[in-house]
C-alpha cells in the first residue's frame, strides 16, 4: 500500500497538540468565511502567506491559505478527509504538497498527489484545482531536486484531460546556469523569499485571475431564475 495515499495524521512529535490545533481552526474558517481560493498544502504555500505577493495578489482575491509547514501529501489527505473543505464552495483550490515526503518514490508522491485531487473532486465537484509545480531544493543539484521534476512529469501526466484540473508550472527562473538556487530567491534554499515568491508565483496569480473572470463571465451569461 502507497503510504502517500492513505490519510494520516501527524504525529504531535512536541507536545502541544499545535498540528491539530491548526487544523480545528481550519475547520472553524470554513464556517465563517466564503473564500473564492482556498490554497492548501505544505511550507510553501504557508510561507507564501508571509510574502508581499500574497498580499499583493492573492489576499485580495477572497483568498484562505490552508497550509502547514512540515505536512506531507498523506496529512493534507487526511485534513480533508476530516472536515477541511467541508461547508466552503471555492471556486478555485491551490494544491503544492509532495516536497516533504523525502523518504518516497517520486511515484509514490505523485499517486498521493493525484489521490488528494480525485479526494478534492468528490467534495468540490465544480470546483477548478490548481497545481503549482513541486520547486527544486537545495543550494546545489541534488537526488531530491531531480525527484521533485520527476514528481512533476508524474502528476501532469496523470491529470491531463481531467476536468478543470490544470498543473502551472512555478519552477522557472529559480536555476542558475551553475545549477545552484540562490538565497535571495529561497532563504533556505526550500522556501521562498519576498523575491523568489514574485518571482514563481505570477503564472499561478495569472492563472488564477484567467479562471475567475471566466467563471464571473459564464455567471454573467447565465439566465435568473
Amino acid at each position: 500500500m502507497n503510504p502517500c495515499a492513505v490519510p494520516t495524521q501527524r504525529t504531535d512529535d512536541d507536545g502541544d497538540d499545535r498540528w491539530l490545533s491548526i487544523h480545528k481552526r481550519f475547520i472553524s474558517e470554513c464556517r465563517e468565511k466564503d473564500p473564492d481560493v482556498i490554497f492548501i498544502g505544505d511550507c510553501i504555500l504557508e510561507t507564501l502567506q508571509d510574502t508581499e505577493t500574497w498580499h499583493h495578489y492573492f489576499a485580495p482575491m477572497h483568498s484562505l491559505n490552508f497550509s502547514i509547514r512540515g505536512d506531507r501529501c498523506e496529512n493534507v489527505l487526511w485534513r480533508i478527509e476530516n472536515g477541511e473543505l467541508d461547508n466552503v464552495k471555492p471556486k478555485i483550490v491551490v494544491l503544492h504538497v509532495g516536497t516533504n515526503n523525502v523518504d518516497n518514490k517520486a511515484e509514490e508522491i505523485a499517486d498521493g498527489v493525484y489521490e488528494i485531487v480525485q479526494r478534492i473532486r468528490s467534495r468540490l465537484p465544480d470546483t477548478y484545482i490548481v497545481l503549482p509545480s513541486l520547486l527544486p531544493r537545495g543550494h546545489q543539484a541534488n537526488k531530491l531536486r531531480d525527484k521533485n521534476a520527476q514528481v512533476n512529469s508524474l502528476v501532469k501526466e496523470k491529470v491531463v484531460g481531467l476536468n478543470r484540473v490544470q498543473t502551472v508550472d512555478i519552477t522557472k527562473g529559480l536555476v542558475q546556469t551553475d545549477n545552484s538556487i540562490s538565497h535571495h530567491d529561497m532563504f533556505d534554499y526550500k522556501n521562498l523569499t519576498n523575491t523568489g515568491a514574485k518571482k514563481v508565483f505570477e503564472p499561478v496569480h495569472d492563472l488564477l485571475s484567467q479562471i475567475l473572470n471566466e467563471n464571473e463571465h459564464e455567471r454573467d451569461l447565465t439566465p435568473s431564475e
